[in-house]
């Protein structure tokens, strides 16, 4: 197969929706694809073009065997509602160009166009529809929605009122729509969208980051943490996660001297955090940790900390999750009880209500005071990764949608027969 990529994240960036969309194209490419992918300039999680990358001001580059053409964009540092939406729709403009070339060259069977962005899918449509192909639209987040939950644009706005109308006619403009998880999935119905075109195509645990005990202990030296339990936060600093309530918790823990809370994360609110937690000797707050060490940073929690606002839980499913419960570790989240977020942690840690820091405080201690239940819940997670968040399985039954996607409306002379290397596989 032929497959074009368009997504504004992809690789290098340590976190979020570019390693998968990397992870994605990488793998297809390996099989045997032909993956080409067009996708802005690394920049998240801090909003700022990564330090030590070369603009290639769009020119095609292979990398691990995928073609990859990096567009210029517009990087607010303050990342506002209406600052989002210009760097959403100078990604759209700056790929379409590039889109259309690709599409005339490569002649792709499928468009595969990543959401978040929703304005860069008529670029994708217009690829899909030159090259004949199928086009098919993945959304990580509904970015409408958590607009909404974080207060980044007012909910009963003509511009949220004008975006909700455009994500419904962009969504149906798809052969294929998928998404992360089931509550997201009962979203796309909610949007018009019918079953036989939604597909769940969930991110996966990276299997390169096993957690490494004596990278942990490298880390404990580094930082001062001795023998203390570390409650851990690592991912994005944004306004979705709501990471003050990890100093709240800390502050009703101050008297703990056997607990420390790590944040390790970048992006637009780490300023404000750590003005908040300045002079709590029980909070350390750090840079993202590189890829290599991940394994030695997961084996440094006790606990994993996954803070969501209320009314985020069913929009997205943080993709740093899935590494969070193979690690072994348990995890608390902030969710409502039967959202997404909630049912994933459920059984493999503790559920706190959104904005709760007293009971979150109190989940923390839990754990800490009691090591027997939290290998329990983290053996449960690492069971469940396995089961739900397996690479190879995930891409492989992706595959076999890709192929059943193509035979779409083709006259056949007898029943079609998907391939068997893989027919083992169910297909949902």
């Amino acid at each position: 197969m032929k497959i074009l990529v368009i997504g504004v994240n992809y690789a290098p960036e340590p976190v979020g929706i570019g390693p998968y969309t990397a992870g994605l194209a990488e793998t297809l490419a390996a099989a045997g694809h032909a993956v080409e992918a067009i996708v802005a300039e690394p920049y998240y999680p801090d909003w700022e073009r990564a330090t030590g990358t070369v603009p290639t001001h769009g020119q095609r580059t292979v990398e691990r065997r995928v073609g990859v053409i990096r567009c210029r964009t517009y990087i607010p540092q303050r990342p506002t509602g209406r600052r989002r939406i210009l760097h959403a729709g100078s990604f759209g403009l700056s790929a379409l160009p590039h889109a259309i070339r690709a599409a005339m060259r490569l002649r792709p069977d499928i468009v595969f166009a990543v959401a978040p962005s929703l304005l860069s899918l008529p670029t994708a449509w217009i690829a899909a529809r030159l090259s004949g192909a199928k086009l098919w639209i993945h959304v990580q987040d509904f970015e409408v929605d958590a607009a909404c939950a974080t207060a980044l644009i007012a909910p009963d706005s003509a511009l949220i009122r004008a975006a909700r109308w455009l994500e419904r006619r962009l969504l149906a403009m798809a052969d294929r729509v998928s998404t992360i998880s089931p509550q997201m999935l009962a979203k796309l119905g909610s949007l018009g969208l019918p079953s036989n075109r939604t597909y769940q195509l969930r991110n996966w645990a990276n299997s390169g980051f096993a957690p490494d005990p004596v990278e942990a202990g490298r880390y404990r030296d580094e930082w001062g943490l001795g023998d203390r339990k570390v409650a851990l936060y690592s991912g994005s600093i944004a306004n979705k996660q709501g990471i003050e309530i990890i100093v709240e918790a800390a502050r009703c823990l101050s008297a703990r001297d056997d607990i420390a809370f790590v944040i390790c994360g970048n992006g637009p609110n780490r300023e404000r955090l750590a003005m908040v937690a300045a002079g709590m000797p029980n909070v350390q707050i750090h840079d993202l940790q590189p890829s290599v060490r991940m394994g030695g940073l997961l084996a440094l929690a006790h606990v994993h900390l996954l803070p969501q606002i209320a009314g985020a839980a069913d929009l997205v499913l943080p993709s740093k999750l899935s590494n969070m419960l193979s690690s072994g570790r348990p995890v608390i989240t902030t969710a409502v009880p039967g959202t997404g977020l909630a049912i994933e942690v459920e059984g493999c840690g503790i559920v706190t209500p959104p904005g709760n820091a007293v009971a979150l405080a109190q989940a923390v201690a839990a754990l800490a005071d009691d090591p027997g239940m939290a290998d329990r819940l983290g053996r449960c997670g690492t069971v469940r990764a396995c089961e739900r968040w397996s690479q190879g399985e995930i891409l492989a039954r992706l595959e076999i949608e890709f192929e059943h996607i193509l035979l779409e409306g083709q006259p056949v002379a007898e029943p079609a027969v998907i391939p068997a290397r893989r027919s083992e596989l169910p297909i949902k």
